[in-house]
């Protein structure tokens, strides 16, 4: 039998297999990127056996929870867990701090044939080391920054970098008003353990420093870590500087041309196209004020006839028509303001290619 384990890192860099024991809406808060969801009580459950250690102690709440968990619903729990021992023989179970509910589990699984080790301190002890890495290694690494303005293509910079963390990819949102996608933001915790996790993994393939996006405090509903931030506020920057009508085109496919294929793929025509319209009117009404109201008003009902256009089967470059003067009058003044308090910072400039090369050189000095 291969034994309980306390090497909480190996299991991230190995991209470990897990069950995690713990209630439906714990885990909906956070969890780990190969855990999957196989809880020992569902939240009622929980929130009974709770109640009941409350009011009447441990063993009555141990003897409430057997009760809970007995005959066909146990049954159809262990049919899960087995089939999960079976398909990874590698893996491991937890709960949330590697006591009762994991040990229960385990003990269930032995009763039944299989040997199958716990993670020791459980889900607390796990997400305890991602914050530990989080911190030692925004301390021991230097960063670079990839900087530009919108359109820039600095997410796809980072994904072509070995040594680049995609903070977006991780929050699962583009740090804009039009960052949204089609499925949910990452949760705050999901998004520091993803982080960490890409983190972790550089630091042992023996990168001597990270590259990360031109990012601001928050990545739509999400922080940066403290740790990560602060060391990112004092990074060198290199700054892509490609002419505007690439960075256009850039936020046509981006904005609406991939979104409308994205919420149509996923909800169907009628009502992704719909659930589209939505998405870009509410991202021009989030800077509303920003843009002050006579601009708003201009690019709204430009971007409505936009949409009429598309969605009856026109094309999409009357999207341009508001598109290009978004650019103009909110994004690259506002990125130009940014920039202009990272001068002293700027160690590079030029267009994508040559931002690349400078960074991936850099990576291996």
């Amino acid at each position: 039998m291969r034994e309980d384990t306390n090497n909480y890192r190996k299991l991230f860099l190995n991209d470990t297999p897990m069950v995690d024991l713990r209630a439906p809406v714990e885990f909906s808060q956070g969890a780990f990127p190969t855990a999957i969801s196989l809880p020992l009580m569902s939240d009622d459950e929980r929130a009974q056996v709770g109640t009941c250690y409350k009011q009447h102690g441990q063993e009555a709440a141990i003897k409430l929870g057997h009760q809970l968990v007995s005959g066909q619903i146990k049954e159809q729990r262990m049919e899960r867990w087995l089939a999960f021992c079976r398909n990874n023989p590698e893996g491991y179970i937890y709960c949330f701090r590697g006591g009762l509910r994991s040990r229960t589990t385990q003990q269930w699984l032995k009763d039944a044939g299989v040997d199958y080790p716990l993670v020791l301190g459980g889900y607390k002890a796990l997400r305890n080391a991602l914050l530990t890495v989080l911190s030692e290694v925004s301390e021991s690494l230097p960063f670079h920054i990839v900087g530009g303005k919108t359109g820039s293509a600095k997410t796809l910079m980072v994904n072509t970098l070995a040594n680049a963390i995609d903070l977006e990819g991780a929050a699962h949102h583009r740090g804009s008003s039009f960052g949204s996608f089609v499925n949910p933001q990452s949760t705050q915790i999901n998004f520091e353990n993803i982080t960490a996790i890409q983190m972790l993994k550089k630091q042992h393939a023996g990168f001597q420093q990270l590259v990360f996006e031109d990012e601001g405090r928050h990545i739509g509903s999400v922080d940066l870590p403290a740790p990560l931030y602060q060391k990112m506020l004092a990074a060198p920057v290199a700054v892509i500087e490609d002419p505007f009508d690439i960075r256009l085109q850039r936020l046509l496919k981006e904005y609406v041309i991939d979104m409308v294929a994205d919420y149509t793929r996923v909800h169907g025509e009628e009502q992704g196209h719909l659930l589209c319209e939505e998405y870009l009117l509410s991202g021009l009404d989030k800077i509303r004020r920003r843009l002050g109201n006579e601009r708003w008003q201009i690019l709204r009902e430009t971007m409505e006839k936009a949409i009429k256009l598309h969605q009856a089967g026109a094309g999409y470059d009357a999207h341009l028509n508001w598109l290009t003067p978004l650019l103009q009058w909110y994004y690259d003044p506002m990125y130009e303001y940014q920039l202009s308090l990272k001068a002293d910072r700027i160690v590079y400039r030029g267009n994508w290619q040559e931002c690349h090369d400078y960074l991936k050189e850099k990576s291996v000095g």
